[in-house]
């Protein structure tokens, strides 16, 4: 896209080819979300559905 600027190869001598790390980065990010989601869906946590509908009633004091 800005490869045949001048003002963008002086950018990317000074400080690297940004938008090329950003897209590798959330690469990395949406491949580690899948995952733990995929993970997530396969094991699905023990807890109760909602704070105020325990799975367990309290024991009496």
């Amino acid at each position: 896209m800005f490869q045949e600027t001048p003002v963008y190869d002086r950018l990317v001598a000074e400080r690297g080819d940004v938008p090329v790390q950003v897209r590798g980065e959330a690469d990395r990010i949406r491949r580690e979300l899948a995952h733990v989601l995929h993970r997530t869906a396969a094991n699905p946590p023990s807890a109760p559905r909602s704070a105020f509908e325990p799975r367990t009633p309290p024991h009496a004091l």
